[in-house]
C-alpha cells in the first residue's frame, strides 16, 4: 500500500488498524559507469513497495536525496547539508505524527546517511520530550534499518558475488535496481575489473582515487536474476521486522 497512491479516507482507515509507516530513504549519487544515480534510493524503494504489496504495509514517499558530498565530482549527484536533511526528516515526522502515526520505520539505502538519520532521530525525540507537557499522545518511535543488513541479505549477496562485491557501486545493489527497472540495464566493460579500495575524503580526492566511481567492486556482474533473489530475501525480512516494530 503506497501513500502516494492512496486517498485520505484510505489512510484514515489504515490508521484505525495500524499506527506504523515505512519510509524508504536513500541518496542520489553516482554508482560507477553502469549503476543508476538513483541506486541508493531505488533499492529500499523497490524492496519497500513489494513488502507493502505483500503484507499491506503502508509505504510513504521515498526520501531520495541525502548525504552525498563526496560524490559531487561526478555529474548528476545531488546532496543536502546535514542540517537540511535533519530539518526535512523532522518536518516529515511531525506531519505524520499529527495524523496519528506513532512508528516510523526508515529503510535506508545509503551508508553515508546513517549519522545524519541518527541525529534526526535525536531531534524528533527532543520534540517529544519537551513538547506538549502532560499530553497523553503516545511518543513517536523511529527505527533505522539499512536494507543490506536485513536478515540473510548480506550472506546471499556474498554467495552471489564472492569476488568483486566491494563497498560502493556493488553488483548486489546494481542488481536490485536492474530487477526493479530492467529497461535501465547498462553494459559497460570495467577497467580494472575490480576497482581499488581506499579512504573517502572530499569530492575531488574521491574522483582522483576512484576515477570511475567504484570502490572495490565489479558491478559488471549485476543481473536481473540476482536482483530478484536479493529482493525476495529482503522483502521476507522487512515484513517480519516491520510487523514486530509496529506492534512494539
Amino acid at each position: 500500500m503506497q501513500l502516494h497512491l492512496s486517498s485520505w479516507p484510505e489512510i484514515e482507515a489504515y490508521l484505525a488498524t495500524s499506527k506504523a509507516i515505512l519510509i524508504p530513504i536513500g541518496s542520489t549519487e553516482q554508482h560507477g559507469p553502469n549503476g543508476l544515480l538513483g541506486t541508493d534510493a531505488l533499492c529500499p524503494e523497490i524492496i519497500a513497495r513489494r513488502a507493502g504489496d505483500e503484507a499491506g504495509i503502508l509505504v510513504g514517499p521515498t526520501f531520495n536525496v541525502g548525504q552525498a558530498q563526496h560524490h559531487m565530482a561526478f555529474p548528476g549527484t545531488i546532496t543536502l547539508r546535514p542540517s537540511t536533511m535533519i530539518a526535512a526528516m523532522l518536518d516529515w515526522s511531525q506531519s505524520l505524527t499529527r495524523h496519528g502515526f506513532e512508528r516510523i520505520y526508515w529503510l535506508n539505502g545509503h551508508g553515508g546517511n546513517i549519522a545524519t538519520i541518527t541525529a534526526a532521530f535525536s531531534e524528533m525525540y527532543h520534540g517529544v520530550t519537551f513538547g506538549e507537557p502532560g499530553s497523553n499522545r503516545p511518543p513517536l518511535r523511529c527505527m533505522l534499518r539499512n536494507w543490506w543488513e536485513l536478515g540473510g541479505v548480506m550472506d546471499l549477496c556474498r554467495q552471489l558475488f564472492p569476488v568483486g562485491e566491494g563497498s560502493h557501486a556493488t553488483p548486489s545493489e546494481v542488481s536490485v535496481t536492474y530487477f526493479g527497472y530492467p529497461e535501465a540495464q547498462k553494459r559497460v566493460e570495467m577497467t580494472p575489473k575490480i576497482a581499488p579500495n581506499g579512504p573517502i575524503y572530499d569530492a575531488e580526492d574521491y574522483r582522483r582515487r576512484f576515477p570511475d566511481g567504484r570502490i572495490g567492486s565489479d558491478p559488471s556482474q549485476a543481473s536481473v536474476e540476482a536482483g530478484g533473489k536479493i529482493v525476495a530475501a529482503a522483502v521476507r525480512a522487512v515484513i517480519g521486522e516491520f510487523r514486530s516494530f509496529a506492534a512494539s
